[in-house]
């Protein structure tokens, strides 16, 4: 398209873009009309406004708009810039490369386009494509270093490592004068060199490399770890002995400093004489290291250990040190340990007793001799606490001997609290964290600790107002909004769990969907980052992001949420009516399961129309909040569905599950409750070699699992099942029948494999009560037979609270009679006598 004709116009052009960049969108909007007004089909012009729009938030009017001006100027590279800077407003990040590249085709000299297509490109993990871009950006720009090193870092993540280390030392050697010592963004170039070469498998010229810069090196610390590195991988034990002691001299408490100080001595696992001789050492020469003295309580054994757990807990007692019991535990699996880590606090405990201070002590000596029984007695009741050695009535009675002591340390009354959660008593455990709080109102961690406890008891509205003691409560949505600023997954996983206990749904996917949302965040975060780690010079940083950001959703607090979602999920496909809050909450979703087929059509019917009644008035809401605050860019962003109520009431639940159970698959396919969950959504939406997939992989991780043997018999009844006539159901290949085949024999007598396997797991209360599921599935009027095994199951051992607790559950889904539901609670009582499930 030609130019403005006018240079008045062009001005204003210019001050359209200038207004864009400063985001005064308002000023620009305005601008961009006053010349469409006189140039109605000037593409460009047209395109800006589009862009202006979009930041105002009106996205499809902006895409409207900017593919208009596409049409009237399809040869100009402003305007599929700007469509490519939709695209990825929107995250659609392929579409976005497509238009950048043919905006570049039209502008191959343009920075500004070839720089977004390399951001989209690095972002997307197109290394390929980002070594080209990168070539071209060095072209263009070859003066600056960040080119040089961003075409290294291309390089590098491709897998090119000899020409990712050349490009880097063409660099070097361009330099007519050398950059001074304390060159920060030099010092890493070289390091993150030194890092090429060795990843490279070089690690000779690594350490060659790495000893002649050394001088010049600011970050000590890691300059030594990867030359102790490269000399215990040479075999030079001696030098990377020498290396080692000097990282500790710089940090005592290393652990893999210890370790690596073991491998270059040569001293094997179990040769304890040279170990112990090694730490005893090591613990004259760092006094103040905890590691040298706590490292040996991991192999040592017998009179040696206690010798050893004597001088080390004692000393961390008689300092108050709360961690001393946490430090410890470790050692704990092997029993031998327990009994005389216990003997030896006793023995502490006992002796300093019997020796009180003279009655003219000093009040100094006084509270030091009450604060040593105080520790000691909080020791011993963490011991008796901790799931190894539970003994909880041992567990009270020690600590309230402590409380009385000293009814001042938060600590001890945290861990009263914690020995209620053990005990079944979440209300109790909640009340008593509070009393720790109060001693100490303005400690977060307290003041955290005591929210989640808050929320464990299903009180959601208590623990969002102990949140507010410690938030500026000024974001939209008061405290809950500035707990989403903040981005607090952990309060957001608890209290959706909290809302999914309550069969609050619509709340609990909308805790999820805000953790979802939480992590891809945190993944488009890292888009400015590629430019700003490069300009900056924290290279090696930057790739350790890039690796970071790649497992990102293996976090655990994404498989929890995740994990739950799709159980909300799958509980809505099959049970529709828990989607409306009036007939999913307590006596309601019971009454609603005992009425007829035609009361129940009629109660949907009803629940329906009060949801669509809430729906309009949610979007009258909504659309007069549009128009107030129309044109304010930078007004709060309000929350159009706060309940969760639009995710509840979907029509497609098992479609909208696989938002959270691809990446979950993906990320995490080494746990058995990821693929048994997989295995759940896929088996509903009838995709049976996506749910074959995830048996097989569950049995291979766990082949014993109760889980994977319940769903294998279920598996096999459905594969049985299946018609020889096309259905909408995904066929199964021959290829996967007989790999199922192999798992589980077609000629196999389903009822008696899992009579075999209760035998066999009969002492394994999990794996015992999967098996009675399955026994229940196979013959729904063996109900009362497999109940009254599960009743019997609750004095097993092996089962603990949290899983009696889930049994009980599943006696509800089976609708036992209230007499079994009785006796099971009854059997639960006997064992948690403080437990709130179990009571009457």
């Amino acid at each position: 398209m030609a130019p403005l004709p006018n240079s008045k116009d062009q001005t204003l052009f210019r001050s359209v873009l200038s207004f864009y960049e400063n985001k005064q969108y308002k000023k620009g909007l305005k601008t961009a009309e006053q010349i469409l007004r006189r140039n109605p089909k000037h593409g460009e012009t047209l395109a800006m406004k589009g862009l202006i729009i979009n930041c105002l938030g009106r996205t499809d009017e902006a895409f409207t708009i900017v593919k208009d001006a596409l049409k009237l100027d399809m040869k100009s590279h402003v305007c599929w810039h700007v469509y490519g800077l939709l695209w990825r407003s929107v995250k659609n990040f392929g579409e976005a490369i497509k238009a950048y590249k043919f905006a570049l085709k039209l502008e191959p000299d343009s920075a500004n386009i070839l720089r977004d297509l390399a951001l989209l490109q690095a972002q997307m993990r197109d290394w390929n494509g980002y070594v080209e871009s990168r070539r071209l950006m060095l072209g263009q720009k070859p003066n600056l270093r960040m080119n040089w090193t961003g075409l290294a870092v291309a390089l590098h993540m491709s897998g090119n490592y000899e020409e990712a280390e050349g490009i880097l030392t063409k660099y070097e050697e361009s330099l007519k004068v050398q950059p001074p010592k304390d060159d920060l963004e030099h010092a890493e170039a070289l390091l993150y060199k030194n890092m090429i070469i060795a990843e490279s498998g070089q690690t000779e010229r690594a350490l060659e490399h790495l000893l002649s810069i050394e001088g010049r090196m600011l970050d000590v610390s890691s300059t030594l770890e990867y030359k102790a590195s490269y000399l215990l991988k040479l075999g030079r034990n001696e030098e990377a002995c020498e290396v080692y002691r000097t990282l500790l001299g710089r940090n005592g408490d290393n652990r893999a400093y210890y370790k690596g100080l073991e491998e270059a001595k040569g001293i094997k696992e179990d040769d304890v004489a040279a170990r112990k001789k090694l730490y005893e050492g090591l613990a004259e020469v760092h006094p103040f290291a905890d590691a040298p003295r706590r490292v040996p309580l991991d192999f040592l054994s017998g009179d040696e250990y206690r010798e050893a757990a004597e001088k080390y807990i004692i000393r961390l007692i008689k300092k108050g040190a709360p961690s001393a019991f946490l430090s410890i535990k470790a050692v704990y699996k092997d029993t031998s340990k327990q009994a005389i880590t216990l003997k030896v606090v006793e023995d502490f405990l006992a002796e300093t007793r019997a020796n009180p201070p003279a009655d003219d002590a000093s009040e100094a000596d006084k509270t030091r001799h009450t604060e040593n029984i105080v520790w000691a007695l909080y020791f011993i009741a963490l011991h008796y606490d901790y799931y190894r050695t539970r003994n909880l009535d041992l567990a009270f009675k020690t600590i309230d001997e402590a409380i009385e002591l000293d009814p001042t340390l938060p600590e001890l009354y945290m861990s009263k609290a914690k020995m209620y959660k053990h005990a079944g008593d979440l209300k109790k455990a909640a009340e008593t964290m509070n009393t720790a709080r109060e001693l100490e109102k303005s400690d977060r961690y307290l003041n955290t600790k005591c929210s989640k406890y808050t929320l464990r008891a299903d009180d959601n509205e208590g623990g969002l107002k102990l949140m507010s003691l410690f938030t500026r409560n000024e974001a939209a949505g008061g405290t809950l909004g500035d707990l989403l600023e903040m981005q607090c997954i952990w309060y957001l996983t608890e209290d959706g769990e909290a809302y999914m206990r309550k069969n609050m749904l619509g709340l609990a996917l909308k805790r999820f969907s805000q953790v979802h949302k939480i992590f891809e965040d945190w993944h488009e975060d890292q888009f400015d980052f590629h430019s700003f780690s490069l300009r900056k010079g924290q290279i090696r940083s930057y790739v350790a992001m890039l690796r970071w950001e790649d497992q990102l959703r293996h976090h655990v607090f994404f498989r929890r949420a995740a994990i739950d979602a799709c159980k909300v999920y799958t509980l809505l496909a099959d049970q529709p009516h828990l989607g409306h809050a009036s007939l999913s909450m307590g006596q309601l979703a019971e009454d609603f399961e005992k009425l007829s087929t035609a009361e129940k059509k009629k109660a949907m019917k009803k629940a329906k129309r009060e949801q669509q009644k809430e729906e309009e008035k949610r979007k009258e809401e909504a659309a007069k909040r549009k128009d107030e605050a129309n044109g304010k860019a930078d007004d709060k962003v309000v929350d159009t569905d706060p309940k969760g109520e639009e995710l509840v009431h979907t029509t497609t639940p098992l479609e909208d599950a696989l938002k959270f159970l691809n990446p979950l698959v993906e990320f995490n396919p080494e746990f058995v409750e990821v693929q048994a969950i997989a295995f759940e959504v896929q088996i509903r939406r009838k995709k049976y070699a996506l749910a074959l997939k995830a048996l097989v992989a569950g049995h291979k991780l766990a082949p014993n699992d109760g889980r994977v043997h319940e769903q294998l018999i279920r598996f096999r009844k459905i594969v049985d099942s299946l018609p020889s006539e096309p259905t909408d159901a995904e066929p199964l290949s021959d290829v996967l029948i007989a790999e199922f085949n192999a798992l589980l024999p077609k000629d196999t007598n389903v009822v008696e494999y899992n009579q075999q396997y209760l035998e066999k797991e009969a002492t394994n209360f999990i794996n015992l009560r999967y098996g009675l599921q399955a026994k229940f599935f196979l013959n729904p009027e063996k109900k009362d037979e497999a109940a009254a095994e599960l009743v019997k199951a609750v004095d097993l051992e092996e089962c603990d609270i949290k899983e009696a607790v889930e049994g009980l559950k599943v006696l509800r889904e089976w609708k036992a009679s209230d007499e079994v539901l009785n006796k099971y609670k009854e059997a639960g009582r006997g064992r948690w006598p403080q437990a709130t499930a179990f009571q009457a």
